[in-house]
Formats: structure tokens, sequence, C-alpha cells
């Protein structure tokens, strides 16, 4: 096995994560509270960690894709070489009975991310989705509605598990993708690509470019052509069954500041939500489709890029924050953390540290209703009251004027 060394912007992010796999989970904690677990005596042994269930009607179907865009040399790869991605597609099932479920990572990017702090785990103890590998797809006789998402820097595809699963179960199809060089990645023949600590760094524009890649494939496969290069089998169903004419994307992090970038270059995405994006390089073009932003520590408020970008949307607008958020708030860490944090044996305020106030199942709950009302309303036109303004059941998400 081969692992290639690649590069981040954000290496302690990366090590935090790494330690708390350790318990069998993927999410930060501080890498000496997870040393002293392991050492003493009366320290809990590994259990499994859980992600919640979606609430959709639909159980969830998933399929990993090899891709490579022939069109592009890899920024970081060096000559010669084409982009090579990983990525998944989520969506709505059927026939799942005795199907495994996806694993949250490969178990050779989870041992990468474990190698890379020096914990050994057995990768059986990461977390499960639920998505059954392969199912069939569930068909309507309509097309269905895509989006595509975008991870953090040093981060990968599975990190916001909850919300993706949440949109396939609601009808959707999702493609998420490994930004390979700034993400724990494997392939097929057992290739890692992990984060490195040298240049060149990818930015959000190299992030922009595999997003607009990865929306020739949801054309791709729409027309009933597979991309996978290694010609695997694909899901029944699921070739012809994308509608390309109804694209959203969302992203976290490096990944917001993508989204936005991509919905200026390509008029293929409808609609974008930026979940805590710091919006750098400073963005100053004007953008008039719909734009969500969730935010978190990146606010307007305290970053001049955020509310720069605010001031460019020329279309329908909204930015929510829930009080006691911060960045890691909004995705899988929030209860991937809290569970790894008692077997930890953590304090209350430790975990709080790095997943903030909000309690864990609340986030969630907000971070389920909240994308799935803003894609709703801008590629379904189901109109719910959840964007209108705020909630008595969530009376923790401010509306930010």
């Amino acid at each position: 096995m081969t692992i290639t060394p690649v590069t981040t912007t954000d290496v302690t992010r990366r090590r935090l994560l790494a330690a708390a796999l350790v318990t069998g989970l993927g999410a930060a904690v501080p890498i000496s509270a997870a040393r002293q677990a392991r050492a003493a005596p009366t320290a809990p042994g590994p259990s499994q960690l859980t992600l919640p269930v979606p609430t959709g009607p639909h159980p969830v179907g998933t399929v990993p894709l090899h891709l490579v865009d022939t069109s592009r040399p890899d920024p970081v790869a060096g000559p010669g070489r084409h982009r090579e991605l990983m990525a998944s597609v989520w969506y709505p099932a059927r026939m799942t009975k005795d199907l495994p479920r996806a694993p949250w990572m490969t178990q050779g990017a989870l041992r990468a991310i474990l190698a890379d702090v020096g914990f050994p785990l057995d990768p059986a103890l990461g977390p499960l989705t639920a998505a059954h590998v392969g199912a069939p797809m569930h068909r309507t006789g309509r097309r269905l509605p895509v989006l595509v998402y975008s991870h953090g820097s040093g981060s990968h595809r599975g990190d916001h598990t909850i919300m993706v699963q949440e949109l396939a179960s609601h009808g959707y199809a999702v493609v998420t993708v490994d930004h390979t060089y700034d993400a724990f990645s494997e392939f097929p023949d057992g290739r890692l690509t992990v984060p490195a600590e040298v240049p060149p760094f990818l930015g959000p524009r190299d992030f922009a470019t595999d997003i607009r890649f990865v929306l020739d494939v949801v054309e791709g496969l729409a027309a009933g052509h597979n991309p996978d290069v290694d010609g695997r089998p694909l899901p029944q169903g699921l070739l012809g069954a994308l509608d390309p004419r109804c694209i959203g994307a969302f992203g976290w992090s490096k990944g917001g500041t993508a989204i936005a970038l991509t919905i200026l270059a390509d008029q293929r995405v409808g609609a974008g939500l930026s979940i805590d994006g710091p919006m750098q390089p400073t963005i100053i073009t004007d953008l008039h489709r719909p734009f969500m932003m969730m935010t978190a520590s990146f606010t307007r408020a305290a970053m001049p890029d955020v509310a720069e970008f605010w001031t460019h949307l020329r279309g329908w607008r909204l930015n929510i924050q829930a009080d006691g958020a911060i960045h890691n708030t909004y995705g899988d860490d929030v209860t991937l953390i809290a569970q790894a944090g008692k077997v930890l044996g953590m304090t209350s305020r430790q975990i709080q540290d790095m997943i903030g106030t909000l309690d864990p199942a609340r986030a969630v709950r907000t971070q389920q209703a909240y994308p799935l009302a803003f894609f709703d309303l801008h590629m379904r036109h189901r109109r719910g009251p959840l964007l209108d303004g705020p909630s008595a059941a969530f009376p923790e998400v401010k509306f930010i004027p």
C-alpha cells in the first residue's frame, strides 16, 4: 500500500481529528487526552460510535466513483498526471435488506489518519452510515434533483454525512467528492492520498474546479454514461436518473467558499449553501442566484471577507446562525466528538470547547432541517415556514439581517 504525501493548510485540525479515532470515531479531541485514555488502566475500551439516522421517507443507497479528469493536469501530483478524484453518489434507495451499510470512511483512509499521529485502530470501530452500498435506486418516474458537496481543508468527503444522508432520504441525489491532496482519500487499488505539510497548497479555486468537473460527471450520469474509470457497475436505476437542469451545491469551511466561486463561474448550479465558509480570497462579484449562509465562527461581524460577500448577493439570500455554534458545530463532529469525549472521560467544558455549547441533538436537527428547507424551496419550489423567520421549533437559530 502506497501513501502519497500531499498538502494541507490545517495540520492542527487534522491531528486533533485523527487522535479521536482511537475510540472509533473521526472527530477532533486532544491528542494528549486520547493518549491518556489509552494508557489508563480504568479507561473504557473502544466502541463503535454512531451517526443519527436520517428522517426522510426513503432508505439511502450509496456507490463510490473513481474519476479522472483527462482535460486537466493535476495541480499537485506533478507533470503528466491528470486530476484524479474519489467521489460518492448518495440517493433514495429500495430493496436495501441484507445489503451492507457504508462506512463513514474507508478502512485505508481511516488508518491513514491514525498513522499520521501514531495511533493503531481496528477500522471496524469506525462509524457506519445509514446508506446501503449498491442498493437499487428508488425511481418515481421523475429525475432526481442533484446536490454536490465540498468538504473543508484537510478533511474528507464523509465529513458531513449527517446532512448528506438526510438530503438523500428526502429524494435528492447527493454527490460528495474528496479534493485529492487536501483530503484523506483511498483509491480502489489501495493507493492513499493524505494531506501533507509542504506546498503547493490547494485553494478554494482548485476546489471549485473539482466541483465543476463533478458537474460534468453528473451530466454524464444523466445521459446514461458510467464515469467510473475502472468500469465498476453502478446501482440499478442510477444511470439516467439525475436531473442535470436541477443542481444545487453546498460546502463547509473552504468548501463553502468553493461553492460560492463555483456558482459565480458555472450557470449549472442554481442554488448554493455555505456552511461557515470564510470567503477568502475576497469575493467582489455579484451573485444573482439563491444563496444561504449558516455562519458560526466565520460571521459577517468577525470576518470582513464574509461581510463583503454578503453585499454582493443580489438574489434571494439568508444568513442564519445558531446560538452556541462554533466552526465544528454544523457537521458530523458535533455528535461524534460528544460521544468520543464521554469515552475518553473528558469534561463537558472540554467537549464544548470543540463543538460549541449548542446541545448536540439540537445541532443535529438544525443541520438536518435548514439545508433541506433551503434546497426544497429553490430546487423543488416547496415553500415551508422554516426560512421565513425565527421558529419556535428552533429557538436557537437566529436570522442575521
